[in-house]
């Protein structure tokens, strides 16, 4: 008798109803953390995407609930609600760039519920995703990269020496590099091959999970060279390149945000990290025009994904390449 109800009670447990909040923290990401091998950074863009669905849409409790009726509220409040930007200003709505962020995101975990039997289909399956043209100017002029570095060295609130140079070391890598924030904040000492002159993106920290390497331009590599020589004489000893202010370990994410939030207020410059990602795209092409090489040290699987980079070429940089046309030189 005992053996049954144990058994029935196993049954129940089985066919019992999983909240989209353990499918989603117990079930999903786990597999894309450890099966998928996820870099942390796309982790936490889905968590985030997830996390504002189930706030603004708290009636959304099983895999059941989420229909495209459910859906088309989610975005509307999205595009309604009122948001605090920049200095305190209110700002109504999103970019439809920021829509097809958290329509990739979130379509990303519907297709692994569909997947997995725990829904028919995806809610947004009817849907295309949203086509996104970028007319704003995605990469840094030349005279707010000055005012980037310029802030740096002057700034006088800055810990100590150690810091100070390593934020010029940040700065120098990202402009002449092009690497992402995470593959930034990821490189250890024994990433940088002094004697090759090259930086390795290793593959656990990489978008791609490949490894890169990267020719290192004279001006970042000689910034390291300061920066690590200044570290040995402190006795700073972390195996990860860019030290926390703490000099206790690591940068983190909030340490870098926060970096950035400073500088942006000492040099009047509104950027983004990944603005300089951009820069150097646009810049290498403006110099080289071989787009196969740029995919490779972007760390770009398809090289349709290093075309939309350069989307912002500007067209002043394209002139000469028109006016050189003529009749004596047609193919």
């Amino acid at each position: 008798m005992i053996k049954d109800i144990a058994n029935l009670n196993q049954i129940n447990l089985i066919n019992m109803k999983k909240e989209l909040n353990y499918l989603f923290n117990e079930e999903f990401l786990p597999r894309c953390r450890h099966i998928k091998k996820m870099s942390e950074v796309s982790i936490r863009g889905y968590k985030s995407a997830f996390e504002l669905l189930v706030n603004l849409m708290p009636e959304v409790v099983y895999p059941e609930d989420l229909t495209p009726n459910i859906l088309t509220k989610f975005f509307q409040k999205l595009n309604t609600r009122p948001r605090i930007v920049g200095r305190g200003k209110e700002r109504i709505g999103i970019k439809k760039s920021t829509v097809a962020t958290y329509w990739s995101k979130l379509n990303k975990f519907f297709r692994w519920l569909v997947d997995n039997e725990h829904m028919k289909k995806s809610p947004l399956s009817n849907d295309d995703y949203p086509t996104v043209e970028y007319d704003d100017r995605r990469y840094l002029k030349k005279s707010d990269v000055e005012k980037i570095f310029n802030s740096i060295d002057f700034v006088t609130k800055w810990k100590n020496n150690i810091i100070r140079k390593r934020n010029i070391v940040i700065f120098s890598i990202l402009l002449y590099t092009g690497i992402r924030r995470g593959e930034l904040l990821g490189l250890k000492n024994a990433d940088i091959d002094f004697d090759n002159k090259n930086l390795i993106v290793r593959a656990e920290t990489s978008k791609s999970k490949k490894e890169r390497i990267i020719p290192l331009h004279p001006i970042p590599l000689a910034k390291i060279k300061d920066y690590m020589e200044e570290k040995r004489r402190i006795n700073l000893d972390t195996v990860y390149l860019l030290a926390s202010d703490n000099c206790k370990g690591g940068l983190s994410y909030n340490g870098i945000k926060h970096l950035v939030e400073k500088i942006r207020k000492e040099s009047g410059v509104r950027f983004h990290l990944h603005q300089f990602r951009h820069t150097f795209a646009v810049n290498f092409l403006k110099k080289n025009n071989n787009i196969v090489y740029l995919q490779q040290l972007m760390g770009h699987k398809k090289i349709s994904m290093t075309a939309k980079y350069l989307r912002c070429i500007p067209t002043e940089e394209m002139r000469n390449c028109v006016d050189s046309l003529t009749l004596d030189n047609l193919i």
